[in-house]
């Protein structure tokens, strides 16, 4: 039930929306579970259950930039009071960002930083309950000492850090911090050196990814379309698609749903196309969704969207042309103030001459 109302509020929070689809689906705890199960190759992983996973992201807020909005922060159960925290980077552009791996330093030096002053504060709070915790001794109960960071056997939880890449070309930064340092093979044993790892959905054929049998493998399906010819390379997925949706719960098919809007919306269809597809998709109806797609005539589509941009670069020409004409009549007028304004100086200047020609003429009749 708490999950379940948890990925409502993610759901109603469109903000998350706006910068691509990546963190739609790492905001879902169902949908990450299935994400480490599938595309991570840690064993420790293949047990994780959605009710492991807390989103923390807020907490580290301060770090993220307005090209960084789509990261998120997850702090992972493993059972027995240990964590994992999991740094998701989404890059959404086809282009690299070569600084990514610096981005992930900082973000992974903040969550130790911010873990150490929460294990004192829990060292804290275990000190002003002592009383308590020597009753529970006595009754036969061994409360665990928290360590703060001036023990010895302090340890700092491990951090997996991922980039999520959807674009179509190669990833070409550097996986490791040292390559990104100059002078690193004379520094090497004092660079603090890591690496990461990089999921990309295009390096996953359809077949792969359908048989993951769940809505995150359609999901990452979903993402490697790029265009309306794309959706017919997947029509042979029909059965597979109607299995996943018809056992995913309403607020799974709401995620997948926007992810679709996202998508189409990037590909120019129509608005009323989008909302009847996105329609069928919350009703777990994906294979009458493909159907409609196989019989969208693309070249006449293109023909027509060709049309439309002649007719706003035309429209745009015109407006041109007319601001043009405008610009060039203000000239004009401008020309025509500055000649009036040339001939109300002179006026003055005469009017001024007249009346100093008076008033000499004044002086001489008085002096008579």
């Amino acid at each position: 039930m708490g999950i379940d109302k948890q990925n409502a509020k993610i759901i109603d929070n469109n903000t998350m929306f706006k910068d691509g689809s990546g963190k739609i689906f790492f905001k879902n705890a169902i949908l990450c579970a299935q994400f480490l199960k599938d595309y991570v190759e840690i064993p420790i992983l293949k047990n994780i259950k959605p009710e492991d996973i807390e989103d923390v992201t807020e907490r580290y807020t301060p770090l993220f930039t307005s090209e960084r909005e789509a990261d998120t922060v997850k702090r992972i159960n493993l059972g027995d009071g240990t964590s994992l925290f999991l740094i998701s980077l989404i890059e959404h552009k086809t282009k690299v960002d070569y600084n990514v791996i610096m981005q992930l330093l900082r973000y992974m030096c903040y969550i130790w930083e911010d873990y150490e002053k929460e294990m004192q504060k829990e060292s804290d709070r275990q000190k002003k309950d002592s009383e308590k915790t020597k009753e529970s001794e006595e009754a036969g109960e061994v409360q665990k000492k928290v360590l703060t960071s001036i023990h010895k056997d302090f340890k700092y939880p491990p951090i997996l850090p991922i980039v999520y890449f959807e674009g179509t070309g190669t990833w070409t930064a550097v996986m490791n911090l040292k390559d990104r340092i100059y002078l690193a093979d004379i520094f090497d044993k004092y660079i603090p050196d890591f690496t990461y790892e990089v999921i990309r959905p295009h390096d996953y054929t359809n077949q792969q990814l359908m048989e993951k049998n769940n809505e995150m493998g359609l999901i990452m399906l979903l993402n490697k379309l790029q265009s309306l010819e794309d959706f017919k390379g997947i029509s042979v997925w029909k059965d597979s698609q109607e299995n996943i949706l018809k056992e995913s719960p309403q607020h799974i098919l709401d995620i997948i749903a926007r992810f679709m809007t996202i998508l189409l919306n990037r590909l120019n269809l129509p608005q009323e196309e989008i909302e009847d597809f996105v329609s069928r998709i919350k009703e777990g109806n994906m294979p009458e969704l493909f159907e409609n797609f196989e019989r969208v005539d693309v070249p006449k589509m293109r023909e027509e969207i060709a049309r439309q941009q002649e007719e706003i670069d035309k429209q745009k020409e015109e407006i041109d042309k007319q601001q043009e004409e405008m610009d060039k009549r203000q000239k004009e007028m401008d020309k025509q103030q500055g000649e009036i304004d040339s001939l109300r100086k002179l006026l003055e200047e005469q009017q001024r001459k007249l009346l100093e020609e008076w008033s000499k003429l004044e002086e001489v009749k008085n002096k008579a």
